[in-house]
């Protein structure tokens, strides 16, 4: 699981800015989350890291009280200097 590099983003509702700092300190406590980003406009949040995303997106969904709904996920490979 190490070598994969997974970008997620996710909808879910935010509608104050107190949800916004609150979905941020939750992600910020995350040790699995390299990266993340919030748009509160678009209800959409997008994180990157190395884990599983049906894991992350219930964390989130318990910690955050709300309904988590996954729109994309992507899985890149990061195999750094193997072959080439």
């Amino acid at each position: 699981m190490s070598g994969k590099l997974v970008c997620m983003v996710m909808r879910i509702n935010m509608d104050c800015n107190a949800c916004c700092r609150k979905m941020r300190r939750v992600l910020l406590n995350m040790k699995e989350i390299e990266t993340h980003l919030i748009e509160k406009p678009q209800c959409r949040v997008s994180v990157c890291g190395r884990f599983r995303p049906s894991d992350v997106a219930i964390k989130i969904r318990k910690k955050m009280n709300r309904r988590v709904e996954i729109l994309e996920i992507q899985e890149l490979d990061s195999n750094n200097g193997h072959g080439e």
